[in-house]
């Protein structure tokens, strides 16, 4: 396949993280594999997959990365015959970390837990609950601003009431939740 400079660069950048952001359509995954793929068979130093965090916005665009990884390792096994690291990186791919950025950071989570001050009995909240401790805390919020005369956010409950109508006009404050 031919390789756009970007690209290339993004495939032999070495010894950093790096961040891959562009339009759909644009390659990343084939880049994204093609820079694995070169870091695992790398002749001077290579890379065992299971060493890799590659994290995606999408499960599906996590499972494509995997998928994609394991033919390209399967046909580079197929063309180099015995090649005992590549048959290690196939018995290593499903234990390697392809993962969202939301599942990454919540087994970061589940494992510092105790660090983090948690139980180990936490959950996150379904979208239900989510949208009502988030109501629930922008009305508190509002309250707060209004009733807190040493309130620094706009000046005060004067300032802040000002902010309230100009936002959401009428003297009411019923829209201010949904405006923000």
């Amino acid at each position: 396949m031919k390789w756009t400079t970007e690209q290339q660069q993004v495939i032999d950048l070495r010894n950093r993280n790096i961040l891959v952001s562009a339009a759909a359509g644009s390659g990343k995954t084939a880049v994204l594999v093609e820079r694995i793929i070169k870091k695992i068979t790398d002749r001077n130093h290579p890379v065992d997959i299971d060493k890799l965090l590659v994290v995606t916005f999408t499960k599906d665009t996590a499972e494509d990365l995997r998928q994609r990884i394991s033919a390209a390792i399967s046909d580079s096994l197929a063309k180099n015959g015995e090649n005992e690291f590549l048959a290690r990186q196939i018995s290593l791919l499903p234990s390697a970390k392809f993962s969202t950025i939301d599942s990454f950071y919540l087994s970061l989570v589940r494992e510092n837990y105790a660090a983090l001050g948690l139980s180990p009995s936490f959950r996150v909240a379904d979208t239900g609950e989510a949208e009502l401790i988030e109501r629930e805390t922008m009305e508190r919020l509002i309250d707060n601003c209004y009733d807190n005369p040493e309130s620094k956010i706009c000046g005060g409950p004067d300032g802040f009431a000002n902010l309230v109508d100009i936002l959401v006009g009428g003297g009411s404050d019923r829209g201010l939740c949904d405006t923000m």
